[in-house]
């Protein structure tokens, strides 16, 4: 009695095997029913193929070996007895994750970028003028009042520089323009200051001494409070003859001013009226011309070639700061980090200024610079009613109601010389 399944005993042939129960066997099914043999191989039932069939002495259609169709075994499909599985279809890329951590990442960059910017910016400026310093200062009104000097100071030329620009070798510094600029919700206005506008010199608290010098009446040009005990002497004698409280004071040289105008690759300004001038190497033609840092120097200090010496020349300073601070603000520059990191630098290690300026105020004087240029403010020149000894003196009428509108933020209904 065999022990296997009678299905598969050489006397019970059948159909499935053949034809008719004489039938030979298929070379393939006696090998397969010499495996099924062995004890040891795993019987028909649950998780187990079930065996296939054989008809006409081959496989039946529903167990295709693949030679058939001419595959083989292992193919990529994966289809077949052997097969290895193919790696299925690609994953859609998530988008919506990538978007994300890229703005991220930018965000992050233009954080850092701008914070490191800041405080590199800010080391740089010279916050030398202490206004605490000044004494008997009238009350603060509304807005924000930023005194511009630009000084004669020759700090940082060699003879060649001096010599370039036409500046001279004279020791110590001087102020060569004097503006203030005040920031306000009604407009802003630019008012240049003559510098050899008669003012009186007022008791003050000596700079470096700390010593407190009494009033004596004396009347001087406004530019020899500034050559007497530099900055906090002047604001001093402007707050005192005017009544305007001084809130941010400016202060730059000519080598930075010359800096600053190549830095960023020349300002353009139209000239009324060509003129030349030996003493400040001006020599310039009428229309619309770009200016290079020494022709810009030029422009600005010149005054023998008008009949209205410093008056004139306060207004050519007053169109080419503004025109300066226009070319300063644009995209151009701004957004150009190989043009705004220079000009940063040539301009703001040149700026002196108090000790409480931080660069949002600088950044806010500038933009009502470029304001007052756009014409969305007003640009004058303080009153003036005459002369005397070679000094201009203020309309002390017209000074006092432009104060009062200054304070009050009012529009300007003043008009200067």
């Amino acid at each position: 009695m065999n022990d296997w399944p009678e299905a598969w005993s050489d006397d019970n042939r059948g159909p499935r095997y053949g034809r008719g129960s004489g039938a030979a066997q298929p070379e393939g099914a006696r090998a397969m029913r010499q495996v099924r043999r062995d004890p040891a191989a795993p019987q028909y039932g649950a998780g187990v193929p079930q065996q296939p069939s054989y008809t006409d002495g081959g496989y039946d259609d529903a167990y295709d070996s693949g030679y058939n169709t001419g595959q083989v075994y292992g193919s990529p499909g994966g289809h077949g007895p052997g097969d290895t599985p193919g790696p299925g279809p690609r994953p859609a890329p998530r988008w919506g994750r990538r978007i994300k951590w890229t703005v991220i990442t930018l965000a992050t960059v233009l954080v850092v970028t701008s914070v490191a910017t800041y405080f590199w910016a800010d080391s740089k400026l010279r916050h030398e003028v202490d206004l605490s310093k000044v004494i008997d200062r009238p009350q603060s009104g509304s807005g924000t009042n930023y005194l511009i000097v630009g000084s004669d100071s020759r700090e940082g030329m060699t003879k060649a520089d001096e010599k370039k620009l036409h500046t001279g070798a004279a020791e110590g510094k001087r102020t060569d323009s004097m503006m203030i600029l005040h920031v306000g919700d009604n407009g802003d206005t630019l008012i240049s200051l003559p510098r050899d506008s008669d003012v009186e010199i007022p008791s003050y608290q000596g700079s470096t001494s700390g010593k407190v010098y009494p009033a004596t009446g004396r009347r001087e040009k406004l530019n020899a409070a500034y050559a007497e005990d530099g900055p906090t002497l002047l604001v001093r004698t402007i707050e005192y003859n005017t009544g305007l409280h001084i809130d941010h004071y400016v202060e730059i040289g000519f080598q930075g001013f010359a800096n600053i105008v190549d830095a960023v690759g020349g300002v353009q300004i139209d000239i009324d009226k060509g003129f030349k001038d030996k003493w400040s190497g001006a020599d310039f033609q009428a229309g619309k011309q770009t200016l290079n840092g020494q022709q810009a120097l030029a422009f600005v200090r010149t005054r023998h070639a008008f009949a209205a010496s410093d008056l004139q020349r306060t207004k050519n300073q007053q169109k080419f700061l503004a025109a300066l601070a226009h070319e300063v603000a644009t995209p151009s520059t701004v957004l150009n980090p190989f043009k705004l990191y220079p000009t940063m630098g040539a301009g703001l290690d040149s700026l002196i200024v108090d000790k409480d300026m931080s660069l949002w105020d600088l950044a806010s004087m500038f933009w009502a610079m470029k304001g007052v240029n756009g014409g969305d403010g007003t640009s004058m020149n303080m009153p003036i009613s005459g002369s005397t000894g070679g000094n201009l003196v203020w309309d002390k009428t017209k000074v006092k109601t432009l104060v009062n509108e200054l304070n009050n933020d009012q529009k300007i209904t003043v008009s200067g010389n």
